[in-house]
């Protein structure tokens, strides 16, 4: 094993917060099977290995975004068939938590399609937050670019996450987006965590980037203080109309490999294997939960790409035993946590328990 894999290895238990380019760069170069034992490892340390995260995606508005976010079929640049959809009601937004909530969803995702939400556009989706947290789900909101006093009005809503990807590395970013810098990005970040709300940002593989690109975005990420608490790691899909609509496809191994680096990187985060699932076989998803993604989407669509059918999703996690996670409270998580270690002290204290650490 590379000696700067290594020395992050022994660093399982502490959230680091600064990774250099050498070291992610390491753990990419990997031999395959080393890189998943080391993310199952690290996975099983903070995570039930058999429980997966869900969440649904909704599009509140749709089309005619001013960005230019080369891989984007909401873009107003690009000609894409998307066809171009007023904000939703705020009750139709509620109609559909509710399906998501039946399907076994835990938490509702709402995305709009601007570049950030005028002051007209706030009251409805404040709404739109309280009714969706009055379900019993999470809730959780892409609306672009956020000011301070917009994402105070958010948390005081009761919105849980906001997600707002860095999409790709600070090397790589002016090749796929103008019309935004990378700061924005980092300034809507300190606007969420500054509010109190939890951070959702990741960003897109098979951009045409190099593979240090791949390494340098998740040590951005990695490097936040403190990291997200969901990461999602989503694969190009290519979209016809769109700059990137030809790029070459990027190999399975190098995006399973993304997930276990992420996994790595950041052990307490929720890693989500978003976007492109739909060109991912059965064997592909497989791989990448068990390279420590923990968190999907439910649906049929991500916001206007494809997505699995919610039935392929379930099937899916029956053949391979993963349950949908839960939400619980802090008293039931404290009371389950003190069971969960009271079996683990009592295992070690048996004859039969071998600790594979040593």
């Amino acid at each position: 094993m590379p000696q700067l894999a290594q020395s992050s290895a022994h660093n399982n238990d502490n959230v680091r917060h600064n990774w250099t380019l050498d070291e992610v760069n390491a753990l990419f170069a990997l031999p395959f099977n080393d890189l998943m034992f080391q993310a199952q490892t690290i996975h099983r340390q903070h995570f039930n290995a058999n429980e997966v995260q869900v969440s649904t995606l909704l599009s509140i508005k749709t089309g005619a975004c001013p960005e230019d976010c080369k891989y984007c079929s909401q873009s107003a640049r690009y000609k894409t068939d998307i066809e171009k959809e007023r904000l939703m009601e705020v009750e139709k937004v509620l109609e559909a938590a509710k399906r998501a909530k039946e399907q076994g969803s835990t938490r509702f995702c709402m995305g709009a399609a601007w570049r950030n939400p005028k002051e007209r556009d706030m009251p409805y989706v404040v709404e739109m937050v309280k009714g969706v947290k009055s379900l019993g789900l999470e809730t959780c909101m892409t609306l672009g670019m956020l000011s301070t006093e917009q994402a105070n009005e958010l948390q005081q809503a009761g919105l849980d996450y906001y997600n707002h990807n860095l999409d790709t590395s600070p090397e790589h970013y002016n090749q796929i987006i103008t019309t935004r810098s990378y700061q924005d990005r980092l300034d809507t970040l300190d606007n969420v965590r500054s509010a109190g709300m939890k951070v959702c940002s990741g960003g897109i593989v098979g951009l045409g980037e190099q593979a240090t690109d791949r390494a340098s975005l998740l040590m951005q990420l990695a490097n936040l203080t403190p990291q997200p608490e969901s990461v999602p790691i989503n694969m190009l899909v290519k979209i016809d109309g769109t700059p990137l609509a030809d790029v070459e496809d990027l190999d399975h191994f190098d995006f399973i490999r993304c997930i276990a680096v992420a996994r790595i990187m950041m052990p307490k985060s929720h890693v989500r294997l978003s976007a492109g699932r739909e060109a991912m076989n059965e064997q592909m998803q497989a791989m990448c939960f068990l390279a420590g993604a923990n968190s999907i989407f439910y649906g049929c669509k991500l916001l206007t790409a494809a997505n699995p059918e919610t039935n392929q999703d379930i099937l899916l996690f029956k053949k391979l035993g993963i349950n949908t996670e839960t939400v619980a409270n802090d008293i039931d998580e404290s009371i389950e946590q003190q069971q969960l270690q009271a079996k683990v002290v009592e295992q070690q204290h048996s004859d039969l328990f071998y600790n594979a650490a040593n």
